[in-house]
């Protein structure tokens, strides 16, 4: 089947911008954001219909530690401003690095980013106990300052003492009816940005924010819902999701199906790491309607997506004419 008229979600995360040990520099992230463009050209070439998410989590911490830096010199912005904050810049590398790649391709695709709200359960469990360790690792002597001043610091895995900030659930793209019409009209939507500004529904003010963050794979999944995608393509910096990852019997698992999915997350043979979030955000996708989703390496997105690299999860059960 021609992938004309059907779309496609695809999720880049924010430490493909901004890798971990490199300079977190302006000039280095769009370096490496014009090296992520090319898979998005080519499914735009194809002819899918496309809307990107991307993640922020390098960003939104670099922009916690200006906060904390310059906070004795000017007002402290909240996090769900700082998220609002990154949505747009990185969009806007994004954006203009793909209309560049686009036109190099003799595509006149347009692009446009969208800041997008994710509308939160004020009484999800996380708002009052905190899950989502963000931001880098701050000395002892401020730790105990920003305590002091209400936030809630905590040391990780590794010891390092980090913001750890709620990470509530998504219910609802807000904005997910204009991401529809302007996909289905075949422009390129970059949306839900850092997963989206987090936000609950007051009875009298109406939306309000909230300051937490949104898993960005989470809200892709259901951000393709919304719009009716067919496929969901999360890119990350590993070829798939590995079985016993980080052991010497670490294994590539090329095909789940959502109960699969589930039943590895549920089993802790994911590792500690982020993979645990993509595959529970890939079976949600399909258990919600979605034909499928990819997990696949950055530069495999279109092998992905024909099948020949990363992990595909599909629903329990495929339908009888299959998938193309």
């Amino acid at each position: 089947m021609s992938p004309k008229g059907r779309s496609v979600i695809v999720a880049i995360g924010g430490n493909a911008l901004s890798p971990a040990g490199e300079l977190a520099s302006v000039a280095n992230q769009f370096r490496h954001t014009r090296d992520s463009m090319e898979p998005i050209v080519n499914l735009a070439l194809q002819g899918w219909n496309i809307a990107v998410v991307h993640g922020n989590g390098p960003q939104v911490g670099d922009e916690l530690q200006r906060n904390e830096v310059a906070r004795s010199k000017v007002e402290q912005l909240p996090l769900g401003v700082l998220v609002a904050a990154t949505a747009g810049w990185i969009g806007y590398m994004i954006q203009q690095s793909l209309q560049n790649a686009l036109a190099a391709a003799g595509s006149d695709r347009r692009v446009v980013t969208l800041i997008t709200q994710s509308l939160v359960d004020p009484d999800d469990p996380s708002m009052r106990e905190p899950t989502k360790f963000i931001g880098r690792g701050i000395r002892p002597g401020v730790a105990d300052e920003l305590r002091d001043e209400g936030v809630r610091i905590e040391a990780d895995s590794r010891g390092n003492l980090r913001r750890r900030v709620p990470s509530p659930v998504p219910v609802e793209i807000c904005e997910s009816r204009m991401v529809a019409e302007l996909v289905a009209r075949g422009d390129i939507v970059i949306a839900a940005g850092g997963g989206g500004i987090p936000v609950y529904r007051d009875p009298q003010l109406g939306l309000e924010g909230v300051d937490a963050v949104v898993d960005k794979d989470r809200a892709a999944a259901l951000l393709g819902h919304e719009i009716g995608a067919t496929v969901l393509l999360i890119l990350t910096d590993v070829d798939g999701v590995y079985e016993n990852w980080g052991k010497k019997d670490a294994r590539l698992v090329s095909r789940l199906t959502a109960s699969e999915a589930r039943t590895l997350i549920e089993s802790g043979a994911l590792g500690s790491g982020s993979m645990g979030p993509k595959v529970e955000a890939a079976a949600h996708f399909v258990e919600g309607g979605g034909e499928r989703a990819i997990i696949a390496a950055l530069y495999d997105g279109p092998a992905g997506l024909a099948g020949t690299s990363g992990t595909t999860v599909t629903p329990d059960r495929i339908p009888s004419g299959g998938f193309e």
